[in-house]
C-alpha cells in the first residue's frame, strides 16, 4: 500500500515536531519544510526519526510546490506575528495549491476565535485575518480548535500558584474551560492529516474544567488545601489588558504578558464554551485530562 505524503511546515517547533513524530508512527511519508538558515541539530533530529527535511526558501512559491508535489495534505505549525501567520502562511498555501494538493490544515491551534470579533486577542485576529485568504482559496481546508495547551496550566499559565497553594481565576469560578494538552494536539492533528473527510472545523478538548475543579483536583491529588481566589471581574482584566498594553507595549513579542492575559479572557468567556466537540472522531485517541497532567507531578 503506498504511503500518503504528508507535508508539515513549523516542524522545527515543539508542536510541529510531535506532529512529525506522531505522523510517523501512523506510517505517512513526511517531508518537513525547513527554511535554509535553521538549526542543524534540530534538523539532524528530523532526519533520525524518519522525516525527509527539504531545505527551502519559504518565501518562494514555486520551491514550495515542488516539495509538496504528489503530498495529501499540507500542515501548518508555523508560529508568529502578521509576516507569519499571515504572509508565510500564504506563500505555502499558494504553494500547496500550485502542486495540486487537495488539503490544508492552517496553524490554528487555539479556542474557537469564530466567535470573537476582532480587536480582543491580536494573535486570534492574525489568525481570523488569514481566514479571510484561505477561505476563498481553491483548496479544502480543516481548522483545529484545541482550546488552550494543557501542559501551559503548570508553567506559563497564572493560575495554580504552587507555592502558596492557590487557584487563580477571572470571573466565574464555575465556567468550563477546555484544555488539551500539546501531545493530544498533535495526534489529533496527524490523524486529521490521513482524513480525507474532515470538515471545515474541529473542536476537541482533552478535558473540559472549570476553577473550582482545578481546585478540587489539586485538593485531591496534592492531598494538600488549594483555595480558590477570584482575583476580579472580566471588566476588570480588560482594563488591566489595556493599562499593561500602554506601559509594555511588546508589539513585535510573540507572547507579551498583555497577550496571555487577553486569552485568558477570551477563555473564561461564555463564547469560549465548547457545546459539541469532536474528540470521539478517532479510536485510537486517548485523552489527557488535568487531574493526569497533575497526577505527573506528585
Amino acid at each position: 500500500m503506498t504511503k500518503k505524503i504528508i507535508v508539515v511546515a513549523g516542524g522545527m517547533g515543539n508542536l510541529g515536531g510531535r506532529i512529525i513524530n506522531a505522523l510517523l508512527n501512523k506510517g505517512a511519508e513526511v517531508r518537513a519544510l525547513v527554511r535554509s538558515k535553521s538549526n542543524k541539530e534540530k534538523i539532524i533530529q528530523l532526519e533520525r526519526i524518519g522525516a525527509k527535511v527539504i531545505l527551502l526558501d519559504m518565501t518562494n512559491e514555486q520551491e514550495i510546490s515542488n516539495a509538496c508535489s504528489g503530498a495529501t495534505c499540507v500542515v501548518s505549525a508555523l508560529a508568529g506575528l502578521d509576516d507569519v501567520v499571515i504572509e508565510s502562511q500564504k506563500v505555502l498555501l499558494n504553494g500547496a495549491i500550485l502542486a495540486g494538493v487537495p488539503r490544508f490544515i492552517p496553524s490554528d491551534y487555539s479556542l474557537d476565535f469564530t466567535k470573537f470579533k476582532d480587536g480582543e486577542n491580536r494573535n486570534l485576529d492574525l489568525r481570523r485575518d488569514f481566514h479571510k485568504y484561505l477561505d476563498t482559496a481553491s483548496i479544502s481546508a480543516t481548522s483545529i480548535f484545541n482550546g488552550a495547551f494543557m501542559d501551559m496550566l503548570t508553567k506559563e499559565i497564572p493560575m495554580i500558584i504552587f507555592k502558596k497553594r492557590l487557584v487563580l481565576y477571572w470571573g466565574n469560578a464555575d465556567h468550563k474551560m477546555g484544555f488539551t494538552t500539546v501531545d493530544d494536539t498533535a495526534m489529533y492533528t496527524a490523524n486529521v492529516a490521513l482524513d480525507e473527510t474532515t470538515p471545515r472545523y474541529l473542536r476537541i478538548a482533552g478535558d473540559q474544567i472549570s476553577p473550582r475543579e482545578i481546585s478540587e483536583v489539586m485538593n485531591e491529588v496534592s492531598g494538600q488545601k488549594f483555595r480558590l481566589l477570584r482575583t476580579g471581574g472580566l471588566g476588570l482584566l480588560s482594563g488591566i489588558i489595556k493599562i499593561t498594553k500602554i506601559f509594555s507595549p511588546g508589539k513585535t513579542d510573540l507572547y507579551p504578558a498583555w497577550q496571555g492575559m487577553q486569552y485568558m479572557r477570551n477563555m473564561m468567556d461564555d463564547r469560549a464554551t465548547l457545546n459539541t466537540i469532536d474528540n470521539n472522531r478517532y479510536v485510537d485517541m486517548k485523552w489527557t485530562t488535568v487531574k493526569d497532567l497533575i497526577a505527573k507531578l506528585y
